[in-house]
């Protein structure tokens, strides 16, 4: 057999690596027979929307655990969905750090109310938190309401609140709420894709 020097290192190191691995129990059999399971392969697809701009790019996030009664799933990955026509798979840094705000131990995932006067926060149902919203702006637009202007036109105007609006909703959610607030004479409207 015609062996040059770089073969003989080659067909040497080939041996080398091979006893080595024989030594500490590899089989290439056994290896080679088991497949890797692909790491989403158990997970549960959910295609949503990013809730930070008002882009509304669309992401898949998978969710390990099943449906059963007891079990609560876990949030284990999420990415940009390639078949939606806003963002076709890519995620800004917000987005693609999507996991991280909904995994945080310190997101707030129930309304809370201080107290006047209370250094603790206290957790309220969600009757409750809306009740109260609406008996403070119901109180604040009854007290600072304007309804005619120095001149005597009329205005219909309540300076004293302002509404900061979702920028995940549709167009028809978002039509709907500036409506509903312009009505009550609201001015200071903005949202929530500015910030």
């Amino acid at each position: 057999m015609d062996m040059n020097r770089r073969h003989f290192f080659q067909v040497s190191g080939a041996g080398l690596v091979g006893s080595s691995l024989a030594a500490l129990g590899f089989s290439p059999t056994e290896a080679l027979a088991q497949t890797r399971n692909f790491k989403l392969s158990r997970t549960t697809e959910t295609r949503s929307t990013c809730p930070y701009c008002s882009v509304s790019c669309g992401v898949i996030m998978y969710t390990m655990g099943d449906t059963a009664k007891n079990n609560k799933p876990a949030l284990v990955h999420v990415e940009g969905d390639p078949d939606h026509p806003v963002n076709r798979g890519t995620l800004c840094p917000k987005g693609a750090g999507l996991a991280d705000m909904i995994n945080s131990p310190r997101r707030v995932k129930y309304p809370e109310v201080r107290e006047p006067g209370s250094k603790e926060w206290k957790r309220i149902s969600w009757d409750e938190a809306l009740t109260r919203i609406a008996k403070h702006m119901k109180a604040d637009r009854d007290k600072n309401f304007i309804a005619k202007n120095d001149k005597g036109v009329t205005v219909n105007r309540w300076n004293t609140t302002g509404m900061l609006v979702s920028s995940a909703s549709s167009n028809e959610a978002g039509y709907l709420t500036v409506k509903m607030l312009r009505s009550m004479g609201l001015v200071t409207l903005d949202t929530q894709a500015r910030i």
